[in-house]
């Protein structure tokens, strides 16, 4: 069994859970798989994905593990309460093959589709993903030697924490939905909190944080500001409202806002002098990180906050040498986080997989993410996405 406890996922997962219980109960959502790396066939494995999910629907939160969560400030004994009786349930879960012209978004040769109230399939995209990863690398690199990983794992904590001048540049696991396994992915954040001491700031996987004695990292994601544009009050209010909602629910906690469902200049936009006193910093995920950085400490003096009091989170595909040219770039401008994702807990030798499941509709309307990376772009339906770019006043799709 991959999975062994619902705490095996990210933290943000919980928290956007939270909002939905208390905000939108009663949402409808759908999402999708996608397989970004080419030449991948996911078909022989889909009888193994299957069993495992239907493990996972097995599972409930065992008492200790809602006392972890009843321990945290930010969330309600009502939402605890909630997940005592809370189960994945696998009749909101399709996989099977892709059928010609039926709607897959990637030539692996398989469609996942996760469709039903928000409230009680929030929680499947990250341990599913997790699912497909080890399945998949068990299957094909049945033989692997670990030392590899473990070599390349010990150059990077050897890197990070023997150059001079680096002492203060902290790094956080964010590696759970690509992760090899699950043993190696615990392994790996055992290594880093013995080896790094202080410069590991925590780990986005509430498991590993709960286990290790770890700070669980984490905020909100591209589906929650994704599902305001068909719950917000009007389209071109959606990230608005979405923020707003957000502060409502945290009354300070949890205050980093996240910048690339419309792109930069559009979240600028928005992000005005109150979101810019409101929130605590931004992140990071799509385009290049040192513009964004740019665009971001200057938003902030324009709008008379001081850079050095916010935090700038950057994970978007981050490995320890970049991690540390963009520690170099912005230490002393602001305060800086950096979360490690692949990097960290698939750097064995074999190609990683580029996979991700995302919202692409809510309450039965299309919604959609435009990156500011073209690549990382969810949606399916062109007319929306061609509105969303008109609303945002985006350039059009090249």
């Amino acid at each position: 069994m991959i999975i062994s406890s619902l705490l095996d996922t990210d933290l943000y997962k919980f928290s956007m859970m939270q909002v939905v219980l208390h905000h939108y109960p009663a949402a409808q959502v759908e999402y999708r798989f996608n397989c970004r790396t080419p030449g991948v066939d996911l078909r022989p494995y889909l009888d193994e994905i299957r069993a495992e999910v239907e493990a996972l629907c097995s599972l409930r939160f065992a008492e200790d593990e809602l006392d972890y969560l009843r321990s945290w400030r930010y969330i309600k004994s009502d939402f605890v309460d909630f997940l005592g009786l809370f189960q994945l349930n696998s009749k909101y879960v399709h996989i099977g093959l892709a059928e010609p012209g039926g709607g897959a978004l990637d030539d692996s040769g398989i469609e996942i589709r996760i469709a039903g109230p928000w409230l009680h399939t929030i929680l499947f995209e990250v341990p599913l993903l997790a699912i497909i990863n080890e399945v998949y690398f068990r299957r094909t690199q049945a033989d692997l030697d670990l030392g590899e990983g473990r070599r390349r794992l010990h150059e990077k904590i050897a890197l990070l924490r023997g150059t001079p001048g680096y002492e203060g540049c902290r790094i956080a696991d964010y590696g759970t939905r690509r992760r090899f396994s699950r043993d190696w992915h615990e392994e790996v954040t055992t290594t880093l909190r013995d080896e790094l001491g202080t410069q590991l700031a925590g780990t986005s996987n509430v498991r590993l944080a709960h286990r290790l004695g770890l700070v669980p990292l984490g905020t909100l994601a591209h589906e929650y500001l994704q599902a305001h544009q068909a719950l917000g009050p009007r389209l071109r209010d959606s990230q608005t409202a979405a923020l707003e909602t957000w502060a409502r629910e945290y009354r300070g906690d949890l205050g980093i806002a996240l910048s690339d469902v419309y792109g930069m200049n559009a979240f600028l936009r928005d992000f005005d002098m109150y979101f810019c006193k409101l929130f605590d910093g931004t992140r990071h995920d799509s385009g290049d990180p040192f513009v964004w950085g740019e665009k971001m400490l200057a938003h902030y003096q324009a709008n008379r906050v001081d850079p050095r009091s916010k935090v700038m989170v950057f994970s978007d595909g981050l490995d320890i040498p970049k991690v540390m040219r963009l520690y170099e770039h912005f230490r002393g401008r602001s305060q800086l986080a950096f979360g490690v994702g692949t990097n960290l807990t698939n750097d064995l030798g074999p190609t990683p997989l580029q996979i991700v499941i995302k919202m692409v509709r809510c309450n039965g309307q299309p919604v959609a993410k435009i990156s500011d990376s073209p690549g990382k772009n969810m949606g399916g339906d062109e007319a929306y996405l061609a509105y969303l770019r008109k609303v945002f006043d985006l350039p059009p799709a090249p």
